[in-house]
């Protein structure tokens, strides 16, 4: 069998109940391969859509591991061929403001495109925007994330890898769930704060009015004084985001340390 054309989507999903009960064969294996390696051509051309449309370089993976999708089949009620996220890519922005602005970007360019908006239904902590788009049958997943999504998300996979896997879904040691879940949330609410205050606009607020027609004192005494409020927001919001890039770093920086001692446990 050499391409997946060859694959039936009952195959693929018995594929699936295989690698779910951990009944793998070598021929399961490479059948698998075949399935995981048909996603690249669709991979492709999504990022090359993105890259010569929006001018943004996605990075990700033409293909899911093997491994990742056996947690998957196992740890979800799912079957093989309803994964969304066989091939993926991501998208790193500024802030929340940039985020929504690529995901209806994404929308706008792929026909029935869908959104999974992880920062309202957070998993765990984990905050993003996944667009699910195709390419002729195949679905292929963008994660669209903030730098400071990113960052987070980043040390939450670090931590899975060096601590316990469980910990990337909310398992593990309760110490080190408890201190990601905390920094999600002021994540969170400062990203929430610093989208309402890039909502704010002296230009709508002056919309309509007359351009000849000059402002009355009080009213320019007012627009000052709002510039000014807006400006001590804006200073806070990013005081905030440096604490949080700091914090994050530093937690960074204890977790080669912490697989020093794991390994000479091990050992």
């Amino acid at each position: 069998m050499s391409s997946s054309e060859d694959l039936s989507k009952s195959q693929v999903d018995r594929l699936g109940d295989r690698l779910r009960k951990g009944d793998i064969s070598e021929a399961d294996l490479r059948l698998l391969d075949v399935y995981r390696r048909s996603f690249g051509a669709a991979y492709e051309d999504v990022v090359g859509r993105i890259r010569n449309q929006l001018n943004l370089e996605p990075t990700g993976r033409p293909a899911k591991s093997t491994t990742s999708i056996s947690d998957k089949l196992r740890r979800e009620s799912i079957r093989l061929s309803q994964i969304q996220d066989i091939a993926g890519g991501r998208i790193v922005v500024l802030d929340i403001k940039h985020q929504d602005v690529v995901v209806e970007q994404l929308k706008t360019m792929f026909e029935k495109a869908t959104a999974v908006d992880r920062r309202e239904h957070q998993s765990h902590g984990y905050h993003a925007v996944h667009v699910i788009v195709s390419s002729g049958a195949k679905l292929i997943e963008i994660q669209v994330r903030t730098a400071l999504q990113h960052q987070w998300a980043e040390l939450s996979e670090k931590l899975s890898d060096v601590v316990d896997s469980a910990i990337k879904y909310g398992g593990g040691d309760e110490e080190v769930v408890s201190l990601l879940a905390s920094t999600s949330e002021v994540m969170a609410s400062v990203e929430g704060s610093e989208a309402v205050v890039q909502s704010v606009s002296i230009t709508d607020i002056l919309e309509g009015w007359p351009m000849d027609t000059p402002l009355p004192n009080d009213v320019v005494q007012q627009i000052g004084e709002l510039e000014q409020m807006i400006q001590a927001h804006q200073e806070q919001v990013r005081h905030n985001k440096d604490r949080i890039v700091k914090l994050l770093n530093q937690i960074g920086e204890v977790i080669p340390r912490v697989k020093r001692r794991k390994d000479a446990v091990s050992d």
